[in-house]
């Protein structure tokens, strides 16, 4: 009955969302050993990192700024996993992303910017489509792993970003590895003096998207069933393969979007290495938010809320901001073990939550939360 899934899911939810905040906890204790170890106070370099994220308009404004990148970047991880695929140059495709973006910004004629900032995100989401779009193919069509082809994808986008800075693009009677400034009609426009601009909106938005499409469209649950089971949805008749293009030049947009957003809101002009690892940074970002976008979200707002604080920590006590690293690797760790390895023990926990429930109210049969999942 709809009563008895409501109920059973309910409880399925409450024990995922404790497992998750105990994991949380366990990850900040591991790290106070840590600082402990370091010979920082864990309680004062926490109190520091808190103040520096959001303590005030200004930090949770800096907070937001280091979040977006990693939001895009996260999608794009997250989008390709739901399919079976592991996208591991989010990286490259945010480079990508900007290069191409910065190119529309550059050269095309001088336009208002309802029409010219949309154009140059377009040419940014093209950018990383294109180039998540190679691997895509080798995949479906030579049966390349993409994670290999990915990886390599990285070190040509990086190395052909050198390129066209140091050459090409290298802005006129500079002597930096950089382009000419954007224009303002291909700048995101920023908040009330800060550098918070309106990419992270869009991020937010890009999310609530790809919720919808992963859980509200056909396509979607195509996608998902054949990242459940690949050989099943051929049977069913569903075009994985194409599916598997597609997915790919989908999630490496999301990360060519991100690129752009970061030199329109951020940097106002590409630079040799402007991303300092944001695309490996996403599959962090995807996997502490259980490859949900809406979990995205989350994460990328506490990793960037940590890359904010451990600034303000650096200048008082002296200790590196690699220990916010630190934390962050052992989040993922816990997080992992969290999802692979206690999943009996919270598939037992629910079944005698069940029981309980079904002998106090009647309403939830006992097996009912067994196969559910959030």
């Amino acid at each position: 009955m709809p009563g008895n899934k409501l109920a059973a899911r309910a409880v399925t939810v409450s024990i995922e969302t404790l497992f998750y905040l105990i994991a949380i906890a366990v990850s900040l204790l591991a790290g106070a050993l840590v600082m402990a170890a370091a010979g920082v106070s864990p309680w004062e370099a926490y109190q520091l990192i808190w103040k520096g994220a959001a303590g005030s308009s200004g930090a949770l404004k800096e907070t937001l700024v280091k979040a977006t990148p990693l939001l895009f970047a996260g999608l794009s991880y997250t989008f390709a996993y739901r399919c079976g695929l592991f996208n591991i140059g989010a990286e490259g495709q945010i480079y990508i992303g900007a290069l191409m973006g910065t190119m529309s910004a550059l050269l095309l004629p001088s336009m208002p910017i309802y029409i010219h900032l949309p154009l140059a995100l377009f040419c940014g989401l093209l950018g990383g489509a294109l180039w998540g779009g190679i691997a895509g193919a080798l995949k479906v069509g030579r049966g390349a792993s993409e994670i290999i082809n990915t990886i390599m994808l990285n070190y040509v986008a990086i190395f052909l970003i050198s390129y066209m800075v140091t050459g090409p693009m290298k802005e006129a009677g500079g002597s930096l590895p950089q382009s000419a400034s954007l224009p303002d009609s291909a700048v995101l426009p920023q908040l009330l003096g800060s550098r918070l601009h309106y990419g992270f909106f869009l991020a937010i938005l890009t999310a609530i998207i790809i919720y919808w499409v992963l859980e509200r469209t056909t396509w979607g649950y195509q996608i998902r069933s054949a990242g459940y089971n690949k050989r099943a949805a051929e049977v069913m008749g569903m075009p994985v393969k194409r599916n598997m293009l597609l997915v790919m030049m989908v999630s490496g947009s999301l990360a060519g979007l991100g690129g752009y957003v970061e030199i329109a809101g951020v940097q106002h002009r590409l630079m040799q290495n402007f991303s300092p690892g944001f695309g490996y940074d996403g599959i962090a970002v995807a996997l502490l938010g259980n490859t949900h976008p809406i979990g995205n979200v989350l994460s990328a707002l506490l990793f960037g809320g940590m890359r904010s604080g451990a600034n303000a920590m650096q200048r008082v006590t002296g200790a590196s901001t690699s220990l916010v690293y630190v934390i962050q690797a052992i989040m993922i760790i816990v997080m992992v073990c969290n999802r692979y390895w206690l999943g009996g023990t919270k598939k037992r926990l629910r079944e005698w939550l069940i029981r309980k429930l079904d002998k106090t109210t009647g309403t939830i049969e006992a097996g009912a939360a067994g196969s559910l999942e959030i």
